[in-house]
């Protein structure tokens, strides 16, 4: 396993690891770093340079906190670590960042990957957030986010649990959530030209399989690929399965 430093400069934390084309990984908004283990021990000895930002989710002025302020988050970013032509890679909320980005700054990217993403439809946590304060519930949750619920690790529940006990990153959870519903890019994708692959659970419950199918109809340039027996998280459900399939991908489109 890499060992995997957490970066603090200017506004940034993030983690960098390798040489070579720039693969920046976008988590989602109950996500954090640690879910892309798998992607971040595979490819840096492949020839690529993978960075992780932590996407200030938490820390955006209450108005702010929308899909739109992330992507210019992650502009920011880009340009700070000086990179172009970069490949961009998202899961549930950081795959609606990246497809946004994708639109603003098409130039700049030269390869989308997206895992259960929003951006069309999702079902979300929204109905049962009066019970938050209740552990079991939070834990039922984060289980069926994914299709074995031992992935719901003791530590995943309790950093959900935490995040929303906490009224001020609630609030910002909730007004992030409410944006990504709000900023539906049905129309946006029939017009983007980016190579991109559609990593999906067959079994995903929270952005269901018909997104999936709908994000290949709208998206000119797209591959769909599932993964069977998971659930929202591809990546952290079946990583060596989804590190082939990203790596294939790659290989394919000369990336």
């Amino acid at each position: 396993m890499v060992e995997k430093k957490i970066i603090t400069e200017a506004n940034y934390r993030y983690i960098e690891l390798g040489e070579g084309t720039p693969v920046v990984i976008l988590h989602g908004l109950m996500g954090g770093l640690s879910n892309f283990e798998g992607v971040m021990d595979y490819f840096p000895s492949k020839g690529y340079k993978i960075l992780v930002p932590e996407l200030p989710v938490y820390d955006l002025p209450l108005i702010n906190s929308t899909v739109k302020n992330l992507a210019e988050f992650l502009d920011g970013f880009l340009n700070f670590k000086k990179l172009k032509e970069v490949v961009l890679l998202g899961n549930s909320l950081g795959g609606h960042v990246a497809l946004l980005y994708a639109k603003f700054h098409p130039e700049k990217v030269k390869g989308l990957i997206i895992t259960g993403s929003s951006g069309l439809y999702e079902n979300s946590m929204g109905d049962g957030y009066p019970k938050r304060g209740n552990y079991e519930y939070i834990k039922a949750k984060s289980e069926e986010v994914f299709y074995d619920p031992k992935i719901a690790t003791k530590e995943i529940v309790d950093e959900v649990f935490e995040s929303v006990n906490d009224r001020s990153k609630l609030i910002r959870t909730l007004a992030i959530a409410k944006s990504a519903i709000r900023h539906n890019m049905a129309k946006d994708l029939p017009t983007m030209n980016t190579t991109t692959a559609i990593i999906w659970g067959a079994q995903d419950g929270v952005t269901p399989p018909n997104v999936a199918n709908e994000f290949n109809a709208l998206l000119p340039n797209s591959d769909l690929y599932w993964i069977d027996k998971c659930g929202h998280a591809p990546m952290m459900e079946h990583p060596d399965r989804f590190n082939e399939i990203m790596d294939s991908w790659l290989k394919k489109y000369n990336i």
